[in-house]
């Protein structure tokens, strides 16, 4: 016990310390977001207003954690997170605090955002299904519910549940349609399953032109890393994608965001909504867009062209603090219908 305490004091007081050496004027940010677009804009931002940026990497659930133990003494101004349900998670721990800004307000669409100012979208990924493009036409395709038809069977490939895309997948199609529905859907994953879960979406893609299954869920961004990759190998892969946007008939293919929210106790508010309003400028979701292939939260920000080669699609419109309201019932569906 004491050991434990003793390893966590020493984190804080080793953390704070680096945090200290930075200018007066400073921003210390939790993020879970490991991507080169990052620096480089924090950068900018430093040069731009003076404000040292000082970041801790690591998982969303970890940063979380540290939160918690830290309590009133956090260092940390902005906690950011790959998913819209870990923020609302963070949200209901107490560990966010509500922030008004005209900026983002204007800037970012209210469906990503939460509705009580306690965190800001970032970037949008989109969660779809993709397939061989050599081998297959995709005819077959068409919704995240009939993916589970016997026309599916033996041919799925997806990661573990463990990941918080899919769980947030699932809490949406629980918001939808109610967890009896959800739980049966993901049974019928289960069931059409290539092989058990293994690897992250770009292994899926990879299993998928290797043969191994037939059709694979993953994060848009994830295809254009392979598309663009400096690996020749992954290249091959890559251009044998096919995107497919599930649900255009009906809600739209479901979404989630890269955010931010300003912790509970930060240090330095100014400098924090400063720091999340110039994320969302244009010039900044240029960045994100260009260099990360994902999709602006700004409506007025083109598409890299790797991204806008895959089309235009309708975004499920869902509130998404259900992925976080849903995500522990969720994770008890994946447990119960054996999605490992």
């Amino acid at each position: 016990m004491f050991r434990r305490y003793g390893i966590l004091i020493m984190m804080f007081i080793a953390t704070s310390f680096v945090f200290a050496q930075g200018n007066s004027e400073s921003v210390n940010v939790y993020t879970h977001r490991h991507y080169e677009a990052d620096a480089a804009l924090f950068k900018q931002f430093e040069a731009e207003t003076g404000i040292s940026v000082n970041v801790v990497t690591a998982g969303a659930d970890e940063l979380i954690q540290r939160l918690s133990q830290e309590g009133k003494l956090s260092p940390a101004d902005i906690l950011i997170t790959a998913d819209a349900g870990r923020l609302e998670y963070a949200k209901e721990l107490g560990l966010l605090r509500q922030f008004n800004s005209a900026n983002i307000q204007s800037a970012v669409p209210a469906e990503y955002r939460d509705s009580e100012g306690y965190w800001t979208g970032l970037t949008l990924r989109g969660r779809v299904v993709v397939y061989d493009a050599t081998r297959n036409d995709g005819s077959r395709l068409s919704t995240y519910e009939a993916l589970v038809d016997d026309d599916f069977a033996d041919s799925l490939l997806v990661r573990s549940s463990a990941n918080i895309y899919n769980q947030s997948l699932l809490a949406s199609l629980i918001a939808h349609h109610g967890p009896a529905r959800a739980e049966s859907w993901a049974a019928g994953i289960v069931a059409n399953m290539a092989r058990a879960p293994q690897g992250n979406d770009r292994d899926q893609m990879k299993a998928l032109v290797a043969g191994d299954g037939d059709y694979a869920i993953v994060n848009t961004y994830y295809v254009g890393l392979l598309q663009t990759s400096n690996d020749p190998q992954e290249q091959e892969v890559g251009s044998r994608i096919k995107v497919f946007f599930p649900n255009q008939e009906g809600r739209g293919t479901h979404v989630n965001v890269s955010g931010a929210g300003i912790t509970a106790h930060a240090p330095n508010q100014e400098n924090a909504v400063k720091l999340l309003e110039f994320l969302v400028t244009k010039q900044a979701q240029e960045v994100f867009a260009k260099t990360n292939f994902e999709y602006p939260v700004r409506d007025d920000v083109a598409l890299h062209p790797v991204v806008a080669a895959w089309g235009e699609f309708k975004a499920d419109d869902l509130n998404l603090s259900f992925l976080g309201e849903y995500n522990t019932e969720a994770v008890k569906i994946f447990d119960k219908t054996g999605w490992k």
